[in-house]
């Protein structure tokens, strides 16, 4: 869904019409950018149960009007001391995607510490200009009044119907059918406690007692100490130039951010001035990239040694001489009229399956996710930031146009965003232009692709990767790319991707 131009104090793009307006009513009264953003937050923890939760982590890219970008990381950090494997509670569920089937592990030993709520409060100290309590009104009306199942969430659910509808409190909350109102009393309180005692009450007070209670009694790992301990890391964004552009991103110790880098850099070294987009040649130089992109980061790792010049170079040859032949997770852009620019990316994984009593929050399952977690469910490492796929990402040309974006999805992140900015660059489409186009990833030995591409370039696809799986329809599988822009002249608009139930909204 796709909302005009010339707005008079923003425009927002975020998956649900409820987190959309969320941030349209702050903006409304006053607010910036980031309030926006921070009450768009809030009502997708609401709003998007399944990809949003208090109980998560994420990201927000902030590019404040005449400052620099900061990057606020307040991703899911891991307990400092692990459970013996007996006594922590994790099970394994498959999620059926139609052509694609994935494995997860749930329960609460499978939940690392939060860090939503404390991003929130860093974020809203560093650059908020409304009180808490109007901020977070939008969210906790919607939790006490109810927000309509939508035919998108309502499909979300049956696809984690394990953990969303597993349990009699899941399904208390959870269990309703398309078209009818799902109520959070419980949250919609915690949500004004939050605006009036701060965020110490969950770290500290009577919702961290909760937390721990619960995991100790059922099997999780999180102690008083991991919950007081936690803090919001603020890092200098990644930074690279594409073509007329500067690209800021996600900066390791997450690795999506380099990743896109990376594809960028490998792009970059190749014209695409003669070629039309869903060529063959366009898809399969687009697909060797992706696929050495995988190869990089098993050589490598995710490191900014891997936009080093000779790493590059490397690639790049072998991109010439080659013939052609992360989950529940949700994305939020705005852009003032000002100029302020936020972007945030949260996650909570599928959810751990465990509402914690007296909150309306189920808790993350981060430790059960194995493209997070690779070492497994009772391997992690102890007392360290996980990295992620997330990547808020800004794009700004030299011609003083930007825009602000980023997905869930995954693994697919990387290359949703790596394709959506190439679109916007490279083929000069507009927002909902270069959301809308067909998208493809890669995987090890597999290629993923959206119909529409037409019969040669499918052809040539499957000639470069035997392997590979052609999707009928549009599918959330491919990321949710939710991205605002804004003219040189300062109009705005923007688009919210469909494969994720996406809405654009104009103030």
């Amino acid at each position: 869904m796709t909302a005009p131009s010339n707005p008079r104090r923003g425009c927002v793009a975020a998956g649900h019409p409820v987190t959309a307006e969320a941030a349209a009513t702050v903006l409304r009264a006053g607010g910036n950018a980031f309030d926006a953003a921070l009450a768009a937050l809030y009502a997708a923890c609401v709003a998007e149960p399944v990809l949003s939760s208090l109980g998560g982590g994420g990201f927000l890219l902030a590019r404040p009007q005449g400052g620099p970008a900061r990057m606020f990381d307040f991703f899911v950090h891991t307990p400092r001391r692990r459970r013996p494997p007996t006594e922590a509670h994790a099970y394994p569920i498959v999620t059926d995607w139609g052509t694609a089937q994935q494995e997860f592990q749930i329960g609460i030993g499978t939940a690392a510490v939060p860090g939503v709520v404390r991003g929130i409060f860093a974020v809203h100290r560093a650059l908020g200009r409304l009180p808490m309590a109007d901020i977070v009104a939008p969210a906790a009306a919607a939790a006490r009044d109810g927000v309509v199942l939508t035919p998108f969430q309502s499909y979300l659910m049956t696809l984690v119907a394990p953990i969303y509808l597993g349990t009699d409190a899941t399904r208390a909350l959870f269990g309703v059918t398309e078209g009818q109102p799902q109520h959070n009393p419980d949250l919609a309180a915690l949500l004004e406690a939050l605006a009036r005692d701060g965020d110490r009450l969950f770290y500290e007070g009577d919702v961290a007692a909760a937390i721990v209670d619960h995991c100790q009694h059922g099997g999780g790992h999180l102690t008083r100490g991991d919950l007081h301990r936690y803090t919001v890391a603020v890092r200098e964004p990644l930074t690279v130039r594409y073509r007329d552009a500067s690209v800021t991103t996600n900066p390791p110790p997450s690795a999506g951010g380099t990743l896109i880098a990376f594809g960028l850099a490998l792009l970059n070294k190749f014209s695409l001035k003669d070629l039309s987009f869903g060529t063959p040649e366009h898809a399969t130089l687009l697909a060797r990239v992706m696929a050495s992109t995988v190869d990089a980061r098993t050589a490598h790792g995710s490191g900014v040694h891997l936009l080093e010049d000779a790493t590059l170079t490397r690639y790049a040859a072998e991109l010439t001489a080659a013939r052609a032949a992360y989950r529940g997770t949700t994305h939020i852009s705005v852009i003032d009229a000002a100029g302020n620019a936020a972007a945030v990316t949260v996650s909570n994984g599928e959810g751990c399956g465990a509402i914690v009593p007296g909150t309306g929050t189920m808790l993350n399952n981060m430790l059960g996710e194995d493209d997070v977690n690779p070492a497994g469910v009772h391997a992690w490492p102890e007392d360290q930031r996980l990295s992620s796929m997330m990547a808020p990402t800004a794009l700004v040309r030299d011609d003083g146009w930007f825009a602000v974006t980023g997905s869930g999805g995954s693994k697919r992140i990387r290359t949703a965003i790596l394709q959506v900015v190439s679109n916007l660059i490279d083929f000069g489409m507009s927002p909902e232009a270069a959301v809308a186009a067909p998208r493809l990833h890669v995987e090890p030995g597999h290629l993923s692709l959206e119909t529409g591409l037409g019969p040669a370039t499918e052809a040539a696809l499957a000639g470069l990767l035997p392997g590979h799986t052609l999707w009928n329809a549009r599918n959330m599988f491919f990321g949710g790319v939710h991205t605002v822009a804004r003219t040189p002249s300062g109009d705005l608009h923007g688009v919210g991707d469909p494969r994720r139930g996406g809405v654009c909204l104009v103030v």
